[in-house]
C-alpha cells in the first residue's frame, strides 16, 4: 500500500482550523501555568514528561524525543478543566474599620475546554521536524458583582496559544537533541469594582474628603482591562537512551508581554468625569512568562510495565507586580503587588501494557504554590499547594489509528487570603478568607501515524 502522504498546504490549515478553537484555560497549577498538553502524559500525571517520548506531544515536554517517532503523526487532544473555587468571608474589614459589604462571590471557577495539537514528520534516519499548537498559560476565574472581595477581582480571564515549530535530531544511538521556537500570544481581560464612597470619604480622589457626598461600599463603579500581545521564547532539550531507560532534560524559555488595550470605566460620579478621571482610556501592562526547566526519566521494566518520574522547576520569581499603566494622565497606574517565589513539581508514574491493543496508566505529584503566603494570595489566583492523581488508558485501533483518555483530580490545599487594608489595598479593603477549591481534569486524544 502506498504511504499516506500530506502536502504543506493541508498541514498549514489544519493548524489554522485547530488556532481557531482556542479558548482561556482555567487552571491553578504552579500559578497559573497549564501543563495539560498531553492526553497519554497525563494518565501518568506528567511524569516522565521530558523522557517517555511516546507520540509527537514531546515537542512541548522534549523536542529531543522526536527522534524516537517514525514516519508522520498528528495529534489533536482537548482537556476539559474543571475547577471548583468557593471563598467563605472569615471577617473582612473597611479601611474605615466597619465589615466588607456583599457576599461569598458564589462558585468562581469557570469551566474551560484546552485544545492542544502537534504533527511530526521524520524526514531522514536522524533528522524530525513537528510543529505544535497548544496554551501553556492560563486563568479563568468570575466572582459576583456584588460580592465581599469585588474591590480585589470580579474577572480575571488569561489566554494564551503558543506555536511551536520544532526540529530534532539523533547525534548517535543514545543522545538526541532538540530545539523549537514558541511565537506566544496572549489576551488578558481583567475587571472590579471601585469603591467611590471611601474614595470621597478619605479625600483620596484630590478633594476635599466627603465633598461629593457618596456613602462607601454603596456607590460602586467599575473597571473592566483587556489588552493583547504576542512574544518569542524558545524550548530545547536533550535526550539520553541506554537499553530500556531513557532520561531527558528540557528548558522552556521565559518570554516577555507588553499588553496593548483600553481600559472601560462605567458608573462613574459626573463630577469625576467632569474632572477628567476614570474615564475610558487606552491601557499598557508588562508581564513575563517564566522559564522552567524538567529533569525526567523513564524505565521499561519488561514489555509490559514501565515506571517513570519528573522534577520541574519555574521561575515564577519573574512575576513581580501587576501594573497598569493608563495614558491618561489624570489616571493613576493599578499597582498589584504578587511577589511571587520559584516553585517545584515532582510526579511518578507507571504505565501496564497488557497487549498491543491497550495501555493503562496511573500517576501522582506534589506541585508547589509560587505564591509566598497568605498576604500575597489575591482572589484572580487563589492557588495553593496540590496533590495530583491520574488515571489514563490508550486504545490501538489499528497501525494507523488511536485513542487516549484521561482522568485527573486534583486535590488544593485550602487557600488563605489575609490582605490587610492598607498600602495598594487600602481601599480596597481588607480581604480574609478561606477558599474550598480542588479541579477535575478529563482528556480525550486522537492519533494518526501515516
Amino acid at each position: 500500500m502506498k504511504k499516506a502522504q500530506f502536502s504543506p498546504v493541508i498541514v498549514i490549515l489544519f493548524f489554522a482550523v485547530c488556532f481557531s478553537l482556542f479558548t482561556p484555560g482555567s487552571a491553578f497549577s504552579a500559578g497559573f501555568a497549564l501543563i495539560e498538553q498531553s492526553v497519554s502524559g497525563l494518565g501518568n500525571a506528567f511524569a516522565g514528561g521530558a523522557a517517555s517520548a511516546e507520540d509527537a506531544t514531546t515537542i512541548f515536554y522534549n523536542p529531543a524525543g522526536l527522534t524516537r517517532l517514525n514516519g508522520q503523526q498528528f495529534i489533536i487532544g482537548g482537556h476539559l478543566i474543571m475547577p471548583y473555587v468557593k471563598f467563605h468571608n472569615e471577617g473582612s474589614t473597611h479601611v474605615l474599620g466597619q465589615p466588607l459589604s456583599g457576599g461569598n462571590g458564589g462558585e468562581a471557577g469557570v469551566t474551560k475546554f484546552v485544545p492542544n495539537m502537534y504533527y511530526s514528520r521524520k524526514v531522514s534516519d536522524d533528522l524530525v521536524v513537528g510543529m505544535g499548537i497548544n496554551s501553556p498559560f492560563g486563568l479563568c476565574t468570575e466572582y459576583d458583582d456584588h460580592w465581599v472581595g469585588r474591590y480585589h477581582a470580579i474577572k480575571s480571564d488569561v489566554l494564551t496559544v503558543n506555536i511551536n515549530p520544532t526540529i530534532a535530531y539523533k547525534i548517535n544511538r543514545q543522545f538526541s537533541i532538540g530545539a523549537g521556537l514558541n511565537f506566544q500570544y496572549i489576551d488578558a481581560e481583567l475587571s472590579n469594582a471601585i469603591d467611590f464612597g471611601t474614595l470621597d470619604a478619605t479625600g483620596s480622589l484630590g478633594l476635599p474628603p466627603g465633598v461629593l457626598g457618596l456613602t462607601p461600599q454603596t456607590s460602586d463603579g467599575y473597571a473592566n482591562i483587556k489588552g493583547d500581545d504576542w512574544g518569542i521564547g524558545f524550548n530545547m532539550g536533550v535526550l539520553y537512551e541506554y537499553k530500556d531507560t531513557r532520561i531527558g532534560a528540557a528548558y522552556r524559555s521565559r518570554v516577555e508581554y507588553t499588553l496593548e488595550g483600553d481600559a472601560d470605566f462605567s458608573h462613574i460620579p459626573p463630577p469625576l468625569r467632569a474632572a477628567g478621571v476614570f474615564t475610558d482610556t487606552e491601557a499598557t501592562a508588562g508581564i513575563t512568562m517564566p522559564d522552567s526547566f524538567s529533569v525526567s526519566a523513564f524505565h521499561q521494566i519488561n514489555p509490559q510495565w514501565a515506571v517513570m518520574g519528573d522534577f520541574t522547576w519555574m521561575n515564577w520569581r519573574v512575576f513581580k507586580k501587576l501594573e497598569v499603566d493608563f495614558d491618561n494622565p489624570s489616571q493613576p497606574n493599578s499597582v498589584t503587588r504578587e511577589d511571587w517565589e520559584d516553585s517545584y513539581r515532582t510526579s511518578l508514574g507507571v504505565t501496564y501494557t497488557p497487549n498491543k491493543t491497550w495501555s493503562f496508566r496511573a500517576g501522582t505529584a506534589y506541585d508547589t504554590t509560587p505564591i509566598p503566603d497568605a498576604q500575597h494570595r489575591t482572589p484572580r489566583i487563589p492557588c495553593s499547594d496540590r496533590i495530583w492523581t491520574a488515571l489514563g488508558l490508550g486504545y490501538k485501533v489499528s497501525q494507523m489509528v488511536s485513542f487516549d483518555l484521561g482522568y485527573t483530580h486534583i486535590f488544593v490545599n485550602d487557600p488563605k487570603i489575609d490582605k490587610t487594608a492598607t498600602g495598594d489595598d487600602a481601599i480596597k479593603g481588607g480581604l480574609q478568607g478561606t477558599y474550598d477549591a480542588h479541579i477535575d481534569i478529563v482528556s480525550a486524544q486522537l492519533n494518526l501515524a501515516f
